[in-house]
């Protein structure tokens, strides 16, 4: 089974800036975890010191009890995406792959298998130059899962991508962290980083939540919005009787915007109360706070972006995602030098 924890790990650069501050988290196996948190909160410096490019100023962050250099075949271990750059405009998305298998001692045969696997065997022969943005974070996520990877670092890989391949994302993010967890006892680990809250919620299971370097929260997104405040909104004539009843029952209730709004209710607690009463019902709401409101929260909102609501989930091997690219837009340098996983 897979593993990554941090213990202590802090990074910072020169004598002013603390961009990371002794932070601890774990990643576990057979989930999307993801690290969210305002711009600047810290969240691509931590992955990049997850990957070895990055040195710590102390603490550690390991993987299977490893630093990422210290990694046998680190390829076959670990797949990153930190940025959809790394193309030469006039190579093909095939070539492109071919080179990254040669220089890791991957067989050719991986490299189809993996631009079937994002969706893009049709545009394999094409000069990555005209690809939109969303196509090159596809064909980067194809790269990343050469090795068949049983860690996957994604940075942001939801930017360029529009609805309907945010939507093909989170189903087949969800899919590779939970595939094989029979023989991998608890299946792989993916991370991802984002600020896109609304697209955020729709895709982890586990959240690492950062703010100025520092942990602000961790653990299971569902148990940390079950936490979060609950309310009852209610539609009725009778307004004011509403509002006495509740209050009789000792529970808070004002009227805002046309509706009696009970915080802290349930329609449990509500309901009966209604029925006792006799009082006419034409609406009620029963809400929790959204991811939204939970990072307003813990992190001031500071940098947040709510992002685009994710649209139902297309056949992810037969559309691309918007217009190609514009001229100026294609023109990224060859690949830098880096560790093959994470370039």
């Amino acid at each position: 089974m897979p593993t990554i924890q941090a213990r202590g790990l802090t990074k910072r650069f020169g004598r002013d800036v603390l961009a990371v501050d002794h932070l601890d988290f774990d990643a576990i196996p057979g989930g999307v975890t993801g690290f969210l948190g305002p711009n600047g909160a810290g969240k691509t410096t931590t992955l990049r010191m997850l990957l070895g490019l990055v040195t710590p100023t102390s603490g550690s962050v390991l993987i299977d009890g490893h630093r990422y250099r210290d990694l046998p075949n680190p390829t076959t271990r670990v797949g990153a995406v930190l940025e959809a750059s790394g193309f030469h405009p006039a190579r093909t998305a095939r070539n492109h792959l071919k080179v990254i298998a040669t220089m890791a001692g991957l067989p050719f045969r991986r490299v189809d298998e993996c631009l079937d696997l994002v969706g893009l065997s049709e545009a394999g022969d094409r000069a990555v130059g005209g690809f939109s943005m969303g196509m090159r974070q596809r064909l980067e996520l194809a790269r990343a899962m050469l090795g068949k990877p049983d860690v996957l670092v994604l940075d942001e890989p939801a930017n360029g991508l529009d609805p309907q391949g945010i939507a093909w994302l989170r189903d087949f993010l969800k899919l590779y962290a939970s595939e094989g967890a029979a023989e991998r006892d608890g299946g792989r680990i993916v991370i991802v980083s984002s600020h896109l809250l609304s697209e955020a919620q729709l895709i982890v299971d586990d959240v690492v939540v950062l703010t100025g370097g520092r942990l602000a929260a961790q653990g299971r997104l569902q148990d940390l919005l079950a936490g979060s405040k609950r309310s009852v909104r209610v539609r009725t004539p009778d307004a004011e009787r509403l509002i006495q009843a509740l209050h009789d029952a000792k529970l808070p209730a004002a009227a805002r915007d046309g509706y009696v709004v009970c915080e802290g209710g349930t329609p449990e607690a509500v309901g009966p109360i209604m029925v006792e009463n006799r009082i006419e019902v034409h609406e009620m709401v029963s809400s929790t706070e959204s991811l939204e409101s939970l990072f307003f929260a813990l992190t001031g909102g500071e940098g947040m972006q709510l992002g685009h609501a994710a649209g139902p989930t297309g056949d992810y091997r037969r559309f691309n995602d918007g217009p190609p690219a514009s001229p100026a837009a294609s023109s990224e340098a060859p690949a830098s030098a880096g560790p093959i996983g994470g370039q």
